[in-house]
């Protein structure tokens, strides 16, 4: 289908932060644009305004029959399933379904704008695409930094001439919305079970992940991958365009695909061999062996995609880490406590726990994606000296935990901070890391976060 869309009838489902900025993107273009959303017009609040105050139409609760059907183009949003029957059948009629990315995508490729720098995997996205925008504005470009990272792609796209290069945080769900998205480079960092309330199994959910080698070649472009992981090795076999590896050991797994270079981490930092290039970085202290591998994937996405060492360095020295990720948010009478609200599956609580010697007072709850609790169970023996419970799953954690460690059954958040005050002694850390999506009690993980910081300011 032209990227011409003047005139051309386009239908937006759904109206979070993509889809509102897919709508201005093509508005910008002169579509006649539809936009649905499940909520009502009240719950869209001023997001209706604008839409109508633009001429927009739009269709809140049910979508009517048909109504997809008779589109140009449609553009999904990435918490919407591609799977409804709507989008179904409108790709049977022969209707273009387009995720956000794939619409700024082909806007941004009209303007000229090809190097894009895509990162995906179940941990680690936003941090390694925060620290590699890092590093390329210290080399000088003009960088892009968003996707399912705060600022949707099509962002970019209104203004295509500011931009020298994108880097973009990809999940699984915009990935099963491209199409003809092409990084330059591609990045899976790890993978483990998630989203198994979307997914059938974690096949499925690796192979959309996989999505974003399918149009790379070794003409031009490369892929970075956890050499450590056999699940990301499996899906490095499908790569096109040349393999990069970055290691803690040193050791790839078994049966990996022949790596062009590899990345491995020594004492305060990492070497980094490829290309006829060998030397050593030195990596900012962020807690968490988890971090030297974001910070090796980020360095070599940096140097193959044109980021002089020197700059490299420099981003790493300078580079703050993001909010609610292993965040220390103080230290009160010996007590530290620890704001990792971005932890919403199993995995992420598994990389935190290895942060951590012992002596942890654990949080968690929330609404959960389906995944079992044994793991983080197993992964805090000997260092969770209690859980305190809030949320949907609190009841699925506290049998989880049973004759495991304590646990308090506290409900909301408030609570569980107020109990964990007076059971943390010196020397003790109180890690909010919850296991589970944050939709049950707040607007999203930020918020949660911010929340709990309030809270333990409060103190």
């Amino acid at each position: 289908m032209s990227t011409s869309l003047s005139g051309r009838k386009v239908a937006v489902f759904g109206l979070a932060k993509s889809g509102v900025a897919a709508l201005r993107l093509l508005l910008q273009h002169g579509a006649k644009v539809t936009a649905l959303d499940a909520r009502s017009e009240d719950a869209l609040g001023d997001v209706a305004k604008e839409l109508q105050a633009k001429g927009v139409t739009l269709v809140t609760g049910a979508t009517p029959e048909g109504l997809l059907t008779r589109q140009d183009l449609v553009v999904v949003s990435p918490g919407v399933p591609l799977s409804l029957p709507e989008l179904e059948a409108a790709r049977t009629s022969g209707v273009p379904v387009w995720g956000e990315i794939e619409l700024a995508w082909r806007f941004l490729e009209l303007g000229g704008v090809t190097r894009l720098l895509g990162i995906t995997g179940t941990n680690g996205k936003s941090t390694t695409t925060a620290l590699t925008g890092e590093l390329f504005a210290r080399g000088g470009q003009r960088t892009f930094v968003g996707g399912n990272l705060g600022r949707p792609l099509a962002e970019a796209a209104v203004s295509p001439g500011d931009w020298d290069a994108l880097v973009v945080e990809l999940s699984s769900f915009q990935l099963e919305g491209i199409h003809t998205l092409r990084p330059l480079g591609s990045a899976i960092l790890n993978l483990t079970p998630d989203h198994l309330d979307r997914y059938a199994d974690q096949g499925e959910y690796g192979a959309a992940k996989a999505r974003i080698f399918m149009n790379q070649d070794a003409g031009r472009d490369f892929a970075v991958v956890n050499a450590d992981d056999a699940a990301v090795m499996s899906l490095a076999v499908s790569a096109r365009a040349p393999v990069y590896g970055f290691s803690l050991t040193g050791r790839p797994v078994v049966d990996a695909p022949k790596l062009a270079g590899l990345a491995v981490a020594q004492d305060g930092g990492f070497r980094l061999e490829f290309s006829g290039e060998a030397f050593t970085l030195t990596n900012r202290a962020l807690r968490g062996a988890h971090n030297t591998q974001n910070a090796m994937a980020a360095a070599l996405l940096a140097r193959l995609g044109g980021i002089s060492r020197d700059a490299v360095q420099a981003g790493l020295d300078s580079y703050p880490g993001l909010p609610h990720r292993l965040e220390s948010v103080r230290v009160l009478d010996g007590v530290e406590w620890v704001n990792d609200s971005k932890a919403t599956n199993v995995d992420s609580v598994l990389v935190a726990l290895k942060a951590f010697a012992g002596d942890v007072w654990l949080i968690a709850g929330g609404k959960g994606k389906g995944a079992p609790y044994a793991p983080m169970v197993e992964a805090g023996q000997g260092k969770v000296k209690g859980v305190l419970t809030i949320g949907q799953d609190a009841d699925a954690l506290a049998r989880a935990y049973a004759n495991e460690a304590p646990v308090h059954a506290c409900g909301t958040l408030d609570a569980a901070v107020a109990k964990a005050r007076g059971l943390a002694k010196a020397g003790d850390t109180v890690l909010l890391s919850p296991a589970c999506a944050s939709y049950d009690q707040f607007k999203n993980f930020e918020d949660r976060g911010d929340t709990f910081k309030r809270l333990v300011g409060a103190l």
